[in-house]
């Protein structure tokens, strides 16, 4: 027979209001008196009744997560997987499940918000996709709890990565080497890419250095195949970068392949550096220098300001977060003349 939040309480000395609460996240209860809860329930096997939960708040405890890249890449995907598991953990820790939300339910076909309603989900996170679809408009506009990842709409929550100091710790770390001939092959234009190429073009500008405009190529993000040919048409410049910055460590394969398909060397005969900080590419020789973006914190703060907006609604504030980027030094980056 399963065991009552009668019984887990009697055995914590707690009330049940308190042992509710507890296992709820309230914030009124110390994280001593949780973590005890918590502890117990596991012990003696105590599950909460989900439906009883959710007639008595009118939540679903149900997370919904939109997600789609132009590759399809999924739950593969070389930077936002990390994120995307960030925010599970987190979401579970608050005691949510998370859904992905799509176009498609067997052979029926309905719109993301159709789809959000479908699952009863209690808001949803919206990362990495065209955000200029009238769909996505259509979800943002409507009453569903919203939080994005790298996209600002007007009374949103959004999280995202302080790429504008990111892209200036990467430029200045690529000058301070001795590179005045910098190349920036970008991803395809987004709020994100405009930000950092905004940041590149501002930083270039702070240290007195001009860049062609045949240097600033537009490829695909996660594509190494796109940037293979991004790459090689550098290359061919006969007044070829020092210095060629990637849109994102996993196109950055593409990069070394075009290189070492002209029969350079990374870093001997070209610099190279890359933006997102995933572990594959510190596996890699060279090590590739890179700019960290925190998934841990991305993915944790994009559940908690969404379970925030469900559980607080009258209190929670719309607001952008920036997270701190880091610079990996790597191996990829040589000095002029080193």
């Amino acid at each position: 027979m399963a065991i009552t939040i009668r019984e887990l309480s009697k055995r914590c000395g707690l009330s049940i209001s308190t042992v509710s609460k507890a296992l709820n996240g309230y914030p009124d209860i110390s994280q001593v008196t949780r973590e005890r809860v918590i502890r117990e329930a596991r012990e003696i096997g105590y599950h909460p009744n989900l439906h009883a939960r959710a007639l008595k708040t009118k939540r679903s405890y149900n997370l919904g997560v939109l997600f789609s890249d132009d590759n399809h890449s999924g739950l593969t995907h070389a930077f936002f997987s990390f994120v995307l598991e960030s925010f599970k953990k987190e979401a579970e820790r608050h005691g949510y499940d998370v859904t992905f939300i799509s176009h498609n339910i067997g052979e029926s076909e309905m719109t993301y918000l159709e789809h959000c309603h479908y699952r009863e989900v209690d808001g949803v996170c919206i990362a990495c996709i065209n955000f200029h679809e009238p769909e996505i408009a259509q979800l943002v506009n409507s009453d569903m709890h919203v939080v994005t990842i790298d996209h600002l709409f007007s009374s949103r929550t959004c999280i995202q990565s302080d790429n504008v100091n990111g892209i200036r710790q990467l430029v200045r770390y690529v000058y301070s080497k001795g590179h005045r001939k910098i190349a920036n092959v970008h991803g395809q234009r987004s709020a994100v890419t405009d930000t950092r190429l905004g940041s590149f073009y501002r930083t270039l500008e702070e240290l007195k250095i001009s860049v062609p405009d045949r240097y600033v190529l537009e490829s695909q993000y996660n594509e190494p195949a796109s940037m293979y040919r991004a790459v090689q048409s550098l290359l061919k410049l006969p007044d070829r970068p020092t210095c060629i910055l990637i849109s994102d460590d996993y196109a950055a394969l593409g990069a070394y392949d075009a290189i070492n398909a002209a029969g350079l060397r990374i870093p001997q005969d070209i610099s190279v550096a890359g933006y997102d900080g995933i572990p594959m590419m510190q596996m890699i020789k060279p090590r590739l220098t890179t700019v960290r973006q925190d998934t841990a914190r991305l993915g944790a703060e994009a559940a908690h300001r969404l379970v925030e907006l469900i559980e607080n609604p009258k209190t929670a504030i719309p607001e952008i977060t920036l997270i701190p980027c880091s610079l990996i030094e790597g191996e990829t980056v040589a000095p002029i003349g080193g």
